[in-house]
């Protein structure tokens, strides 16, 4: 890679930006906002090249395209590099440069939004920058980026949470977003920003991607079509388009009663349920064995040794209380989809799977790894197969139902049979805790 595409690039991560193509822009919005190039002002405050807005001069006639971009293109970005390669593309469709620099500017527009002076509304399409506050504050080159999040900004997560509450502050009525889909889905990330934003905006449409579309990271991203409404929402229902493997339809209802969050399901079947008496916990410690010598030989994993494509295996002798709670605990939970139909996440037997008593743990825990599942009090053989077939029958129902959208995206791959998810610990144990155990 050449010195100063280098450093650009190191820009951008630093700056949260991901450049978008002309493909995405040309096959998701466009077919959507053709028939009204003429009724609006087209703004993109965060442009990186352009390839959101300039491409709208395709269906200009060329005789009017710089009359129709003088009056109706903006650009923004906070790099002078970018700017630069925008204005060279608006250049490409015969646009004067004169008049082009004067439309396509430098400016941070999240510490300062731009005040245009159009006789058209503005119509904001923009991929703002996603950086999380917890990176920044742990970056020195970052913290400079703490000071947007003051004042009625404070409590935001994302950078790109920061942009939306600008549109909303500015009283933008109509905007696509190309943003993390946590912005749908996710819980204390941003809780927040829908609180404050989804009261005021519908969502005409969306698209959802479950696979890698930018280059240089493997962000969740969806394309939102945002309208601001007259009246305050407390129920915002949409239909989206899902792309993975495969291109799905589904229709979603977010509520003010769960902060307008998507895939809501697995919470509600949570609640609607009766609690059983089990206590559950996670993880066998090498600590733990330490602590507990004996003359009981037990033959465990080494959940973080792994060689050869295979974990390793060592043997140990422990006391009595300890052999008994690891032979009387024989599941382990697999958080993480393998990509196989029989390797989807769930509760699977230790032995079976990997032909020893246990799974221990030295040193710092990995949720990813197998983990083993200890239950108060012990259940028998028959109750422990009857929690495993329930667990794993009502684990994906659920997948099944939502299209698994309560788990997050593991990793992308072109070779699995289905987007491969994470389930998350404690998802798991609130699951194992309203499972019904019969005698």
């Amino acid at each position: 890679m050449h010195h100063t595409e280098k450093s650009i690039l190191m820009k951008r991560r630093t700056l949260g930006e991901h450049l978008t193509s002309v493909n995405i822009f040309k096959e998701y919005i466009l077919p959507k906002i053709k028939d009204k190039i003429n009724c609006y002002t087209w703004v993109d405050l965060f442009a990186g090249e352009g390839n959101l807005i300039l491409p709208i001069l395709d269906l200009v006639p060329e005789e009017k395209r710089i009359e129709f971009f003088r009056d109706n293109i903006f650009l923004f970005d906070i790099q002078k590099e970018m700017v630069e390669r925008a204005i060279k593309n608006a250049e490409s469709y015969r646009i004067p440069r004169m008049i082009a620099e004067k439309n396509i500017q430098v400016k941070d527009t999240l510490k300062e939004y731009p005040l245009l002076n159009v006789k058209k509304p503005i119509y904001h399409i923009t991929n703002p920058p996603y950086l999380y506050i917890g990176y920044i504050a742990k970056h020195k080159e970052n913290f400079g980026q703490l000071d947007y999040f003051t004042a009625s900004l404070k409590g935001l997560q994302d950078l790109y949470q920061i942009a939306l509450m600008n549109d909303l502050q500015n009283e933008i009525n109509q905007m696509v977003y190309i943003i993390p889909s946590n912005f749908l889905f996710g819980h204390s990330v941003s809780n927040l920003i829908r609180r404050k934003f989804l009261p005021w905006y519908k969502i005409n449409d969306a698209i959802i991607f479950e696979k890698k579309i930018f280059e240089n990271t493997g962000v969740n991203v969806a394309i939102c079509f945002f309208e601001r409404t007259t009246a305050k929402n407390s129920t915002i229902k949409f239909k989206a388009t899902k792309i993975n493997g495969e291109i799905k339809e589904r229709e979603y209802i977010l509520s003010h009663k769960n902060d307008y969050r998507a895939g809501t399901e697995f919470d509600d079947y949570i609640k609607s349920q009766e609690k059983n008496t089990l206590k559950i916990s996670y993880y066998l410690t090498k600590k733990e064995i330490d602590n507990n010598p004996g003359n009981n030989k037990v033959l465990l994993l080494n959940s973080k040794e792994y060689k050869n494509g295979e974990y390793i295996k060592e043997s140990f002798f422990v006391n009595d209380k300890l052999y008994e709670k690891i032979i009387r605990n024989p599941l382990f939970i697999r958080t993480v989809d393998t990509g196989n139909e029989n390797g989807r996440a769930g509760l699977y037997y230790i032995k079976d799977v990997f032909g020893t008593d246990g799974i221990f743990v030295e040193g710092n825990t990995y949720r990813t790894n197998p983990i083993q599942v200890f239950i108060e009090p012990y259940l028998s053989l028959k109750q422990l197969k009857q929690l495993q077939l329930s667990f794993n029958q009502k684990l994906n129902e659920l997948r099944a139902i939502t299209d698994s959208e309560f788990m997050t995206t593991y990793k992308y791959s072109n070779n699995a049979k289905y987007t491969r998810k994470y389930l998350g610990l404690s998802q798991a144990k609130q699951l194992l805790e309203v499972i019904d155990i019969k005698n």
